[in-house]
This record gives structure tokens, C-alpha cells and sequence, in this order.
């Protein structure tokens, strides 16, 4: 019975893709000879009916879906071979008893490698590895019955907390610092305390400011998140003046996470395309810091603002930190995104980009969301 109903399925997907595909030849054939006798005889040809158009749009999608979802055996045997060995034991358990993320299934071959190891022993020093499935969309990862590597940290000093070896540019938070001076390794608290401090342009907006603005809304700030927050350091400077904030970061070749830890803060380890783990209405302060730019694909763009706006309370804030863009793209695209959220403007500022060639500026925007829907 069941091999019955699978080759009646079978016929029938096979017939609606044939008559498909006949109802496509015959549309873009009609479409073909309108379009050419327009150009021979404009006045005299009617224009091709909106319906007939919209139909064959659809059936377009709909043989592209089937095709997606039933490949050709030719075009798949690449993928196949890549994948064609067995999935490790702990993932077919782990399947059984949690859901794992879709994307993840587009990466078997990463998957497969990262679920790969032996249980009840020393976890594989991959940490790269969960960074390329996590940034692929693989997340959460699946959890795994091993024991995770630890620092042996023989001190109290913040070099002695990291696993160094993961890291090909430097061995010490020195190095870091003096090789990225602009990026927050130096984890001393002056250091920490005096970021964000300063006004010295436009685009700037520094934390006394920030508080004033809120004091003055009737505004409490009593919680906010970092998105790419890096080290840490805006949710260490806010920390300084007791206002709890939680970082989200990712380790681009360098302990980002292990310093926002070191300064005793939450680094969360999520990429700027997931959904973030804080319920809805919660959050007082929301800031997106030079990660949040141009580069994300606009449509990821729009999700994201608006998952920030599902974790701000009525009346929280969001603030995008020198926001990064060409200035066409901030005044057709960007600012009408940003002007879909209905948020009050309390700063707007855009300054031009230091040695600009293709016209990008930066934008700092503190926007206060109402305070009821």
C-alpha cells in the first residue's frame, strides 16, 4: 500500500511539472509574440493581460520550488559524493532528541566533522569550526558529550585565560592592543571607564549625554544589549556606572568573547542573522556598534531592526553607533528602513567618510521607540 500511494505521488508531482512546464512554453511563446509585434506595430497589438503575466510568474516559481526540492540526480551527485559517508553516532542521537537547526543540514560535510568526535573524552580543538556553522545560520549547535577545553590558568593575570593557540595574529592581550589599538584588548578599568567619554564630533554620543537624554524622557535604563559589541567595551564603561549590559560578539581570529568575560560581563555568542535569546519588551537600551553596517544583505537588514524592536520596551532606545553606508543607500534605502519603525529621532547625524571615494558616510542615530503601540 505504501509503495502504491508513493508511485501515485511520484505520477503526480511528474504530471504537474509537465503540464508546467507546457503551460510556460505556451505563455512565453504568447509573451514572445506580443513583445515582438509591439516593436513592429505598437498601436496596433493590445499589451499582454496583467493576469496572463502574473500566471506565468507563478508557474515559473512553482517549477523552480519542485526543482529545488527534487534535483536532478546529475546535478546533485557532487553534493551526494561530499556527504556520502555515514553521520557520526552522537548526531543521529542528538537529532532524536532536540531539533537541529535547518541551516545546518546545508553543511552536512561541516556538520559531520563537528559532531564527530569521541564521547566522555577531551573535546576537538575546533573552535573555528563552530564559528563557520554558527555564521552559516547553524545555530544553535548541537551539543555534544564532551569535556570542552579550558585555559590553564596559572594566575590571575587575563593572558593566562585564554587558549592562545586558537589564534594565529598574537599570544597576549598587549599584542592585541598595540596591533589593534581601535578594538578594545586593553581590558584595564581606566581604560574601560574613560571609553566613550568624549565628544569629539558630530558622531559621537557620549555615555553622560546618553543618561542626561534618558533622565530628562523619564527614561530609566536599567538593562541594555551590545549588538557586536566586539570586547566589550561600551557594556564595560556603562557597567562603571551600574547599568548591566549584555554583549553579543563572535571570535574573528581573536578572544573577543574571553575578553568581554575578562571584565566580568555576558558575552553571547551569536551571529548579527539570529534571533535574539531575550524576550520581548525587556531591553531599555539597545546599541549596534560598527559591526551593524552596509555589508548585510538589506532584507537581513530589515529582520534585524525589527528583532531589535521586539526586544525594547516602550520608550527604550536604540542607538546605531557610526553606522556604515553610501550616502544614496542611507537616503533611499536605510533611512526609509529605519523610518519604518515609527521611532522618534533624538539624534540624527551623518558626517562624511575620511577619504571617501564612492561617497559612504557614517551615521549615529539615538531613536526612542513610543512608548505604546
Amino acid at each position: 500500500m505504501a509503495g502504491f500511494t508513493m508511485s501515485l505521488n511520484l505520477l503526480l508531482l511528474v504530471a504537474m511539472v509537465a503540464t508546467n512546464i507546457l503551460s510556460l512554453y505556451h505563455l512565453s511563446s504568447t509573451t514572445n509574440f506580443f513583445q515582438s509585434a509591439v516593436k513592429s506595430s505598437p498601436s496596433s497589438v493590445p499589451t499582454v493581460p496583467d493576469h496572463l503575466l502574473r500566471q506565468l510568474h507563478t508557474i515559473r516559481a512553482a517549477i523552480n520550488h519542485l526543482t529545488n526540492h527534487n534535483p536532478d540526480k546529475s546535478t546533485s551527485t557532487v553534493s551526494s559524493t561530499v556527504s556520502s559517508s555515514a553521520p557520526p553516532k552522537d548526531l543521529l542521537l542528538y537529532s532524536k532528541l532536540s531539533p537541529i537547526a535547518s541551516a545546518c543540514h546545508n553543511y552536512p560535510d561541516l556538520l559531520h566533522e563537528y559532531m564527530n568526535y569521541t564521547p566522555f573524552s577531551l573535546c576537538p580543538s575546533d573552535a573555528d569550526l563552530a564559528e563557520k556553522l554558527i555564521l552559516r545560520g547553524c545555530h544553535p549547535l548541537p551539543r555534544r558529550r564532551c569535556f570542552s577545553r579550558t585555559p590553564r590558568a596559572t594566575d590571575s593575570k587575563p593572558d593566562s585565560h585564554v587558549i592562545w593557540s586558537r589564534y594565529s595574529s598574537c599570544k597576549t592581550f598587549d599584542c592585541l592592543a598595540a596591533k589593534l589599538p581601535g578594538a578594545g584588548f586593553d581590558l584595564s578599568a581606566e581604560k574601560s571607564k574613560s571609553q566613550f567619554s568624549a565628544y569629539k564630533s558630530e558622531l559621537d554620543l557620549p555615555i553622560t549625554q546618553l543618561l542626561q537624554i534618558a533622565k530628562s524622557a523619564n527614561s530609566v535604563l536599567r538593562l541594555g544589549i551590545d549588538v557586536g559589541g566586539g570586547t566589550g567595551s561600551f557594556a564595560a564603561a556603562m557597567k562603571a556606572r551600574n547599568v548591566p549590559v549584555v554583549t553579543t560578539t563572535m571570535n574573528f581570529n581573536a578572544p573577543y568573547s574571553e575578553a568581554v568575560a575578562l571584565r566580568g560581563l555576558v558575552p553571547l555568542h551569536v551571529p548579527l542573522q539570529q534571533r535574539l535569546p531575550v524576550f520581548d519588551g525587556v531591553v531599555d537600551l539597545v546599541r549596534c556598534g560598527r559591526a551593524v553596517n552596509r555589508w548585510i544583505p538589506v532584507t537581513v537588514m530589515e529582520f534585524f531592526l525589527f528583532d531589535l524592536d521586539r526586544v525594547l520596551r516602550g520608550g527604550g532606545y536604540l542607538w546605531l553607533d557610526r553606522f556604515f553606508s553610501k550616502k544614496v543607500d542611507l537616503e533611499n534605502v536605510y533611512g526609509p528602513m529605519i523610518g519604518k519603525l515609527g521611532y522618534k529621532k533624538v539624534k540624527w547625524a551623518v558626517a562624511n567618510k575620511v577619504d571617501s571615494k564612492h561617497g559612504e558616510v557614517f551615521l549615529t542615530a539615538l531613536l526612542q521607540k513610543p512608548v505604546a503601540r
